[in-house]
């Protein structure tokens, strides 16, 4: 790695961890102010059979007594150690809570981008080898047909085939291996159309270039063609969009979780929202933007390393002498 792209990239953690910092600030204040008292709402509701001494006790405890700014910097603190406070439901850690759910919701994301992954790149290669009444008619339409069903309607399907009719998983053990293949399958299909929209773009305008018909004219086999030639200088507006599909990927895990009965960050947000548990909801939307954060700076740090020829914006560049101003003299 050279010096420029050390520079590049120590601009682009900076600003990562600028963005991070105002995420976290804008999702504090929106919370904030969002509707409803959470005391009145939560701790005064009668059927928890709070006193007003255990009430007061647990707003002291949360800190909702002191000033905004006050709450913001001890919260802001906190969440920079990983101490993101204390479940106004529950009156567990939260870090405790989502260390518990995140794993799931990690297999789910991870199994789900790596089966759009795969999806899009057999449909893109299919678009490119297979005769052009198949491969430029039906394949092409596929992303569009992705694109057009929602997911829910994607996991309720599967469940009825796949969990009712074929028995392969059941309802009532959704973290099963073949459950959670087909919640990550459901979470899959829209994600890939994205993903093989702008694949088969990238492939198109690269199959015209004139060094792919050098290397057609060399007789290699479409397969080969297709991996050393085509796929990686096309793979550079993918990685924007898996970038970008990770915001998707969290969203999504919300109603596919609820779809197959399975407990994850999803199901945490739902809780939260509903009995407006205030220090879960902070940490579940801070932790998201911090991922989508981190995968749009990866993003970032990556393409340069795909393409040599991307500029780093920023990375000085020596000047040669021909670009000295006129009048300027030789040292």
């Amino acid at each position: 790695m050279n010096s420029a792209y050390l520079t590049y990239a120590g601009k682009r953690l900076a600003q990562a961890a600028i963005v991070i910092l105002l995420a976290y600030v804008f999702t504090f204040v929106v919370v904030s102010i969002l509707p409803g008292d959470p005391i009145t709402s939560v701790l005064r509701n009668p059927q928890n059979g709070f006193s007003e001494e255990e009430i007061a006790q647990i707003v002291a405890a949360q800190g909702l007594d002191r000033p905004v700014l006050e709450q913001l910097w001890s919260s802001l603190s906190g969440f920079l150690t990983g101490d993101l406070g204390l479940s106004m439901r529950s009156h567990r850690p939260v870090t405790t809570m989502i260390a518990e759910v995140l794993p799931s919701t990690l297999i789910l994301a991870t199994s789900a981008l790596f089966l759009a992954l795969v999806l899009a790149v057999v449909v893109a290669y299919g678009t490119q080898v297979l005769p052009k009444r198949y491969g430029q008619g039906l394949l092409r339409a596929f992303p569009s047909l992705f694109l057009s069903v929602p997911n829910f309607v994607i996991g309720l399907v599967l469940i009825h085939l796949f969990g009712f009719q074929l028995g392969l998983f059941r309802v009532i053990n959704p973290d099963s291996a073949w459950a959670t293949f087909f919640a990550a399958v459901t979470l899959a299909i829209p994600i890939s159309a994205q993903i093989a929209e702008v694949l088969i773009a990238s492939l198109d305008h690269e199959a015209d270039q004139d060094y792919i018909a050098v290397a057609r004219g060399r007789g290699l086999r479409p397969f080969r063609l297709f991996t050393r030639h085509l796929l990686k200088p096309s793979s550079l507006p993918v990685v924007t969009v898996i970038a970008l599909t990770i915001g998707e990927l969290l969203g999504g895990s919300l109603i596919t979780e609820t779809v197959f009965g399975r407990t994850g960050i999803g199901s945490h947000v739902q809780r939260s929202v509903s009995t407006q548990d205030l220090p879960v909801l902070q940490a579940v939307v801070s932790l998201a933007a911090v991922v989508f954060v981190l995968a749009n700076l990866i993003a970032d740090l990556v393409y340069p390393l795909l393409d040599p020829r991307v500029k780093l914006l920023g990375a000085r560049t020596p000047r040669s002498p021909a670009s000295k101003p006129a009048g300027a003299s030789a040292p």
